[in-house]
């Protein structure tokens, strides 16, 4: 899912159903740097999980979350954690200089950087907002296991609300369009409970291998310095779901 499908405020509400807490391997793997961090950005927060999490964890720190999707902060606004910072915008947008030992990047956001310059742009402004030595965490599917395959559903999915089993039922189906060398293309189609005629959104993600996001790492100035194939910590080999990247800023 893609930000941008949960601009629309009555979409930003079934968020976190679709994208439980409790159930984000990432949020596991990537909690105990931002903890170990004394100022962070998530790019891409959503709703704020991640960095509400953190404040519930303790962190004293500075805190703060960018999304380009209204109606992803205001679910994000309505969190009790106090003193996150939520910043309406992208990238592209800010101008941020040594400010965040921590950027990360959770929900596959970065395969939602499809063209060079704007993934240059993108990387380009990370290694700015880090502090001198900072850490960049960030993941791709990695393209060998090709994810896209499972993709289209056979039929339906119902998502339970807020309220769990029981409670009023979104209905989700998804299916690829087309595959063109690192691009994957596809429609998520959702039905908000009460509603007959489901809302579409067509996206594209892109999928790097290791090889080609560390030629885009170093150009930026940033080297991978931890990289792993699953959330347990798993080394990435061929057929590992993921290729999860923990970068280090390099001297200018």
């Amino acid at each position: 899912m893609v930000d941008s499908f949960f601009a629309d405020p009555a979409l930003a509400s079934w968020y976190d159903a679709l994208s439980p807490t409790g159930e984000r391997g990432d949020f596991g793997f990537y909690l105990p740097r931002v903890m170990a961090a004394r100022s962070v950005l998530d790019v891409g927060c959503g709703t704020g999980s991640l960095l509400a999490l953190a404040r519930e964890a303790g962190h004293k720190g500075r805190l703060r979350g960018l999304d380009p999707g209204a109606g992803m902060l205001e679910q994000a606004r309505r969190r009790p954690e106090p003193d996150i910072e939520w910043i309406a915008g992208d990238l592209e947008s800010t101008s941020w200089e040594r400010e965040f030992d921590f950027v990360v990047m959770t929900g596959h956001a970065f395969q939602e950087l499809l063209g060079d310059d704007e993934l240059r742009a993108a990387l380009a402004a990370v290694r700015a907002a880090l502090t001198d030595g900072g850490r960049f965490g960030f993941e791709t599917r990695n393209p060998l296991a090709r994810a896209w395959e499972s993709w289209t559903t056979e039929a339906p999915v119902d998502v339970p609300g807020p309220g769990g089993y029981g409670s009023p039922v979104l209905r989700m189906t998804r299916q690829v369009r087309s595959v063109e060398g690192e691009i994957v293309s596809f429609r998520t189609s959702l039905t908000l409970p009460g509603e007959h005629t489901a809302r579409h959104s067509d996206s594209s993600l892109r999928f790097l291998g290791a090889d080609r996001l560390d030629a885009f790492l170093a150009d930026a100035g940033l080297v991978a310095e931890e990289r792993y194939g699953d959330w347990d910590g798993g080394p990435p080999t061929d057929a590992s779901p993921e290729i999860i990247t923990v970068a280090r800023r390099t001297p200018a």
